[in-house]
């Protein structure tokens, strides 16, 4: 990547802001290709697109490096770091190590996470798409031990209706994304074969 930030003078323009689009679009990339390896068993694809996700680290680990903020090294550190802290039943001492349930790994791993962002914003990310976001939202009110949102009735609004399903798929153990995702890609094999919905 250092040298092709050197000698491709389009490479040499980008910015951590102008190369977002790329970040997000490879993001969604690797997504489709992962329901692909599992539904069709195409991992070369899956691996293809891991490939071009991490050129965007890279890209701006070296953009950064440039600047003088961090380096992929620093970037590698960090989540090394970060693993290993969330994860003392694995790399605790060894009286430290435990067995735990999945389920008492998320729950610890949320309760070190809000210790770690003491004093950080706990703001969502705007840029998330509106089912993820909604889904984190409702997670916080569980976790803050406010009540389950009254169900939506159909003198609500559309966003209200919306909502009221992402907490209808929550309470059932449902990915909303991943349940509208599949329910759309039906729909699309339906179409392409012209069968009937």
């Amino acid at each position: 990547m250092r040298r092709l930030r050197a000698e491709c003078p389009w490479k040499q323009e980008q910015t951590h802001r102008s190369l977002v689009r790329y970040l997000i679009e490879e993001a969604y990339e690797t997504v489709d290709a992962i329901d692909e390896a599992e539904t069709g068993g195409d991992y070369d694809h899956l691996a293809e697109e891991l490939g071009d996700l991490l050129l965007q680290v890279v890209f701006h680990a070296v953009i950064a490096e440039e600047r003088g903020d961090f380096d992929l090294d620093d970037v590698a550190r960090g989540i090394t770091a970060k693993m290993r802290r969330r994860n003392p039943h694995v790399f605790g001492s060894d009286e430290a190590v435990e067995e735990l349930t999945a389920e008492q790994v998320d729950e610890r791993w949320q309760r070190i996470k809000a210790v770690e962002r003491t004093g950080r914003p706990e703001d969502l990310p705007s840029a998330l798409p509106a089912l993820l976001y909604a889904d984190k939202v409702l997670v916080r009110r569980d976790r803050s031990g406010l009540p389950p949102l009254p169900a939506a009735g159909p003198g609500d609004d559309l966003g209200r209706r919306l909502l009221g399903l992402v907490a209808e798929a929550r309470a059932a153990g449902v990915d909303p994304e991943q349940a509208l995702r599949d329910a759309v890609r039906a729909l699309d094999v339906r179409d392409e074969k012209g069968e009937d919905r």
